[in-house]
């Protein structure tokens, strides 16, 4: 079993390039419709133990019942510090520094170009 998040986007070709640029992600399939839309996309988010897919795609109006609006997602990661500098490094606009939590986790956080927030950090749930 497994969860599979879905976010819809204005561009999503730019979000797999800041997604990849940026954070990491690898893409795995990128389907498009005959004027080369992007209507699915999948990356993967490898964080040493598992990986993780997100399904990502283009918005297709106000009547889209699949349209995700904006997201907060928190992605886990071994090492958030050399994340950080390639996030920074490629312009990604830092919400949250480098910051030790009270929980033990070393995180921040980014947005993306169309204002989804990405937190990375060395938490993980029973860890």
């Amino acid at each position: 079993m497994g969860i599979h998040t879905t976010l819809r986007y204005d561009d999503p070709r730019g979000a797999i390039e800041f997604l990849t640029g940026a954070l990491g992600f690898r893409e795995l399939h990128c389907y498009t419709d005959d004027d080369g839309t992007i209507v699915h996309a999948e990356l993967a988010w490898d964080d040493g133990d598992d990986i993780a897919v997100l399904a990502l795609g283009a918005r297709k109006g106000p009547d889209d019942r699949f349209d995700t609006g904006r997201a907060v997602l928190y992605l886990t990661c071994d090492d958030p510090d050399a994340i950080h500098d390639r996030a920074v490094a490629a312009g990604a606009p830092v919400l949250m520094g480098l910051t030790e939590q009270d929980y033990g986790s070393r995180e921040f956080a980014v947005t993306d170009p169309e204002g989804n927030v990405w937190s990375l950090g060395t938490y993980k749930v029973g860890g």
